[in-house]
C-alpha cells in the first residue's frame, strides 16, 4: 500500500504545479505516504487487542477520571488535522481498566478519519463496552485546522463535545461532579 500511496502523492504534487524531481521533493511522496499510514493506523487496530485483557476486578464504585489525554486526528471532510484533549470518567461496576488503556483507546479511534462528535461517541462506547461501567462520560476539546487554516480562518476557535452514558446521562449530580472535576 505504501508504494501506491507514494505514487498518488507524487501525482498530487505534480498536479499542484510542483517539480517532484527537485531536491526538496524527491522523497516527499514516500514520507507523506508513511506519515498518512501512521496517522490512520487506527484502522489496523481492534478494541480487544488494544485493551489486551487489562480489565481487573475491583471493589471500588467511586468515579475514576483520566483527563488531559492528548489526541491528534484528521477530519473526514478535509483530511486536515484536529488536535486537543480528551477527558474520560467512569463509575466502575466491579471492574477497572488499566490506566494506559484509556490513552490507547483514544489513539486507536483518533487515528481514523472522522468528525470530533463521532470520535467522542466511539471512545465513550468503547470504555462502556470493555468495563461494563455504571456510567461513562467523555469530554473532548479540539482545535480544527479546517477552521484555522482555510475557510473562516478563526485562530482561537475550539470545539467541545461530550457523550454521557448510563449514570452520567441519568444523574445531574454525577454529570456535574465530572464536569467540575475537569474544570468545565
Amino acid at each position: 500500500m505504501s508504494d501506491k500511496l507514494s505514487n498518488h502523492y507524487e501525482q498530487i504534487l505534480g498536479l499542484l504545479g510542483e517539480d517532484v524531481t527537485r531536491e526538496g521533493l524527491v522523497d516527499t511522496p514516500k514520507r507523506a505516504a508513511k506519515a498518512m499510514q501512521f496517522l490512520t493506523d487506527g484502522y489496523e487496530k481492534q478494541l480487544e487487542d488494544v485493551v489486551n485483557d487489562a480489565v481487573f476486578e475491583a471493589d471500588t464504585d467511586e468515579m475514576v477520571i483520566v483527563q488531559d489525554i492528548e489526541f491528534y486526528s484528521l477530519c473526514e471532510h478535509h483530511v486536515l488535522p484536529f488536535i486537543g484533549r480528551c477527558h474520560i470518567a467512569y463509575l466502575p461496576n466491579g471492574k477497572v481498566l488499566g490506566l494506559s488503556k484509556f490513552a490507547r483507546i483514544v489513539d486507536m479511534y483518533a487515528r481514523r478519519l472522522q468528525i470530533q462528535e463521532g470520535l467522542t461517541k466511539q471512545i465513550a462506547d468503547a470504555v462502556q463496552q470493555v468495563t461494563g461501567a455504571k456510567g461513562v462520560g467523555v469530554v473532548m476539546e479540539g482545535k480544527h485546522m479546517c477552521m484555522m487554516m482555510r475557510g473562516v480562518q478563526k485562530q482561537n476557535s475550539s470545539m467541545v463535545t461530550s457523550v454521557m452514558l448510563g449514570t452520567f446521562r441519568e444523574s445531574q449530580a454525577t454529570r456535574t461532579e465530572f464536569l467540575r472535576l475537569i474544570g468545565k
